[in-house]
């Protein structure tokens, strides 16, 4: 079964930006709850998203390129607003890719750094513009932002 391993943190400054230009993206909310259905779309690319239950930072993911169009219909239509909105920066760090999340819309002003790791007790170097860890908190998971939009503010 695939499976998604990450942990998340709140961002403190400005030292991940390094001149490089980020990523759009828009996702909604088909489900959520034991198991959560995403609708992802990039700038010239879309998935949907199903994942399960997580055990700690371990849980199911199963993701699948959709055509472009569905996903805009799908946003459009059949996702729970409001949408969620971000740039995605991918950041180098101590020999680790990081993505930094500068969320817009309802979410504007939160910024959250991710870490995808082999397993769950994997060590690794925290930047220096990482704050508290967040992983636990549900409040802070995509899924949660669609339905509250209120962390950023």
């Amino acid at each position: 079964m695939p499976i998604e391993i990450e942990r998340k943190f709140l961002v403190t400054g400005n030292g991940w930006r390094n001149g490089s230009p980020g990523s759009r993206y828009c996702q909604g909310y088909l489900s959520r709850g034991n198991t959560t259905v995403r609708v992802r779309r990039g700038d010239d690319w879309a998935c949907l998203t199903i994942k399960g239950k997580g055990d700690g930072v371990v849980r199911p993911e199963f993701e699948y390129r959709i055509p472009v169009k569905d996903a805009d219909e799908l946003l459009a239509t059949l996702c729970r607003k409001p949408l969620v909105e971000k740039d995605r920066y991918s950041v180098k760090y101590d020999g680790r890719t990081w993505e930094v999340d500068v969320f817009h819309g309802s979410n504007a002003g939160l910024v959250l750094a991710e870490i995808e790791l082999n397993h769950p007790d994997e060590t690794f170097t925290l930047p220096p513009w990482v704050g508290r860890e967040v992983t636990k908190d549900r409040r802070y998971a995509n899924s949660s932002l669609s339905f509250s939009g209120e962390l950023g503010r």
